[in-house]
């Protein structure tokens, strides 16, 4: 698995998750545990994780969508 991208604002995991998902691309969030023990003061990010093979498809996708949303 390779990260696509870490962000602690639910609502683009959320979106994100979704825009994936819609294309046909697996991914999965990591750390949303964490994020929650450590009392979600934004600490620690969560993390997009898709496929290798899939990881170029999924930063293409997610940046014609929203460019500002990558590093």
């Amino acid at each position: 698995m390779r990260e696509l991208l870490r962000t602690n604002d639910p609502v683009t995991l959320s979106w994100i998750d979704a825009l994936l998902r819609e294309a046909g691309i697996g991914c999965v969030i990591l750390d949303a545990h964490t994020s929650i023990v450590e009392g979600s003061i934004g600490a620690i990010p969560r993390r997009i994780m898709v496929a290798h093979e899939d990881w170029q498809r999924a930063r293409d996708l997610v940046a014609a969508a929203a460019p500002a949303e990558l590093p």
